[in-house]
């Protein structure tokens, strides 16, 4: 159901917001495998997995906050059936590790959707990144490839329900490894988006 869905997705998406993608050759096929990309809009999560190659669906797993997407009951049973939401807890507890289970998926061969923001931001601004990402990639080994999207969060900000009607880009970057130097890898990811940020084309209506 889920591939069904998501595949279904990808021509509405060009209908509706002239959704276009720019490097989608450079998206993972297989895992272990990190997609990193800025976070403005829940729809982020929805064109990701309507971008990914079909035969990779299944093995897609978006990281999403535990304490939004697990309550109520019916939203955690849409996000963990339908979108794959793999739930991280933002409250450190004492003696827990909030990587344990994205890093369980990985070495389990899963392609992980990510957000190193940590929350949806300002439309098309690329807020303060988490160390947790830098990790992943470290302890996993596994490459990760930065994305840029536009227009999302002017689609559907934060914070509203009712979408407006822009146009909406997806930029793939080349895969990032980690090198050895969390502030060189974090500096590598952060220029990528930038570079992606300032090739992207201009927003308008749909």
């Amino acid at each position: 159901m889920r591939t069904l869905v998501f595949t279904a997705l990808r021509p509405v998406l060009w209908l509706l917001l002239g959704f276009s993608i720019a490097g989608r050759g450079r998206l993972p096929r297989k895992g272990p495998a990190i997609v990193a990309a800025n976070h403005n809009s829940h729809l982020d999560t929805i064109v990701l997995l309507a971008s990914v190659p079909r035969e990779s669906l299944p093995f897609v797993r978006p990281v999403g906050a535990a304490d939004y997407f697990m309550s109520p009951r019916l939203l955690r049973l849409i996000a963990v059936r339908l979108f794959g939401i793999l739930p991280l807890e933002r409250t450190i507890k004492r003696g827990s590790d909030p990587l344990a289970a994205p890093l369980k998926a990985l070495a389990d061969g899963a392609i992980l959707i990510i957000f190193p923001e940590g929350t949806r931001g300002a439309p098309e601004e690329v807020g303060p990144l988490k160390a947790g990402l830098s990790r992943l990639a470290r302890e996993s080994e596994a490459p990760v490839t930065p994305v840029y999207l536009q227009g999302a969060g002017r689609i559907l900000p934060k914070g509203t329900r009712v979408p407006v009607p822009f146009t909406c880009t997806m930029m793939v970057g080349e895969p990032l490894t980690y090198g050895g130097d969390r502030a060189a890898f974090m500096k590598a990811f952060e220029n990528s988006l930038a570079t992606m940020k300032d090739k992207a084309p201009p927003l308008h209506w749909t």
